[in-house]
């Protein structure tokens, strides 16, 4: 029976920063690292796949819906 849990052993790449005077944001510019918080369908991964939190999802959720309108992500999953 193998242990494999389904996570690589590197941590994922960090799309949440704190501004130099402490604020916490998600950058909608990072196309390609928003891209790991959608499904193969194009739809928004739930909190128990990406290990967000509640604020912290949020954030994602806002940061590739403004990423969708300006055209960096697809609505769908036509060009995943």
């Amino acid at each position: 029976m193998s242990q494999f849990s389904g996570f690589s052993s590197t941590p994922p790449k960090k799309v949440i920063f704190t501004s130099s005077n402490g604020t916490v944001y998600c950058d909608y510019k990072q196309s390609e690292d928003l891209r790991r918080f959608l499904t193969p369908n194009g739809k928004i991964q739930s909190r128990k796949k990406t290990g967000l939190n509640a604020r912290e999802q949020r954030m994602v959720a806002q940061a590739i819906k403004r990423a969708r309108y300006l055209g960096l992500l697809p609505y769908t999953s036509a060009t995943l």
